[in-house]
């Protein structure tokens, strides 16, 4: 989707872009999720899976001819009934935006930003007592900032609330009043947060580690493989991780570590079920303040015995709680393919706060809210 709108970009030409900024209850897709509608009219990305696809279509053939960004809300509430609905009962709030060199000239920065892994946010204004500040925008680095909204006042609040919003990875709507008071009502900026995909370490080139490597690319995040033994550490072997190492595990994770490179959105993934590999690997992994999922491959007899290896060399109850084995939820799975599903499973569990139990057989929410889940490195 990105790609398609840099594309009419760099032609000079002027595309719709559809954001989701907002969502309320079932929304089907997530603040930040986007459409591009190209001058030709061919599309790409989505904002609600298909609900209301057709309708912001429209809209952004509009905006393209008119040159006028618009805020527009999408759903069913108590009291007022749209034209046109979600199927799912959410609300989702959509702004549509004419998007060329002239309005968006940071576009490019952006990209190249986000395509070298570094931070960035975009904050654009999205309503306004006064029509001229909507579609505003300001880039926002974790060291300097592109563009205005307006005002000094208005980009410093911006500035600082958006480098919050970015250190979290959170995309959302903040509300200030109409020159940045940050006690005020009227402006809405959405913040889009572009953080660094977070990395997945698989440690052990096997099979299993292919697929799991597959899983993990396709879940978006950056995947490493690592093993000490280079006839099988190989790029041929694993064409769809990112990066094949060749180090001793607990060497490279512990560099990792000391770089800065892992934070609480990293998913370690153990898979040797060798013992001179796991237990010095594990008693980095265990002892790092932030790590998303630490999971270690094994029969239930090669855990009991690696917990013992583990206690042996100090390792607290507490720090051998994080750690997830045998890895994965219980799917029946056999093929290395099956295993690596249910280890994305439970990642994903994990992290959203999900029980793993069929959703028929629990009633309630089906998507978890951010502010009800526990923090990665809690888990």
């Amino acid at each position: 989707m990105l790609s398609d709108l840099l594309a009419v970009w760099r032609a000079g030409g002027t595309a719709g872009l559809a954001t989701v900024v907002r969502t309320f209850r079932s929304a089907p897709r997530p603040p930040g999720a986007a459409m591009v509608v190209a001058p030709d009219g061919t599309v790409s990305g989505s904002v609600s899976g298909g609900c209301v696809e057709g309708a912001v279509y429209d809209l952004a053939q509009q905006v393209i001819a008119d040159g006028r960004p618009r805020l527009q809300r999408y759903g069913v509430s108590d009291d007022d009934a749209f034209s046109v609905g979600l199927t799912c009962g959410g609300i989702i709030d959509i702004f549509v935006e004419p998007v060329s060199q002239q309005r968006f000239p940071e576009l490019d920065a952006v990209v190249d930003d986000i395509d070298a892994h570094r931070p960035v946010a975009s904050a654009t204004v999205v309503a306004h007592p006064d029509a001229a500040w909507v579609g505003r925008r300001l880039v926002v680095r974790e060291h300097e900032t592109l563009g205005s909204l307006g005002s000094d006042r208005a980009d410093a609040a911006v500035t600082d609330d958006a480098r919050g919003l970015l250190a979290a990875g959170r995309s959302e709507v903040l509300t200030y009043g109409p020159d940045g008071e940050r006690r005020g009502a009227g402006m809405e900026v959405f913040v889009a947060s572009h953080a660094p995909r977070p990395r997945m370490l698989v440690f052990g080139a096997i099979d299993f580690a292919a697929a799991v490597a597959r899983q993990g690319s396709l879940l978006g995040y950056r995947v490493t493989v690592c093993d000490a033994r280079p006839v099988f550490a190989t790029a041929a072997r694993f064409p769809t991780a990112d990066e094949v190492v060749v180090e001793w595990p607990n060497r490279y994770l512990a560099a990792q570590a000391e770089a800065g490179a892992i934070d609480g959105r990293t998913a370690i993934c153990v898979l040797t079920h060798d013992p001179k590999f796991d237990v010095p690997l594990l008693e980095v992994a265990l002892r790092l303040p932030e790590v998303g999922y630490i999971g270690a491959m094994g029969s239930r007899r090669t855990h009991d015995d690696r917990l013992a290896r583990l206690r042996q060399a100090g390792l607290t109850d507490t720090e051998l709680a994080r750690l997830a084995s045998p890895i994965g939820l219980d799917l029946g799975a056999r093929t290395p393919e099956e295993t690596a599903v249910s280890i994305a499973a439970e990642i994903i569990a994990r992290q959203w706060g999900g029980t793993g139990r069929p959703l028929s057989e629990i009633g309630g929410r089906i998507h978890h809210e951010l502010d009800d889940l526990t923090t990665c490195t809690e888990r």
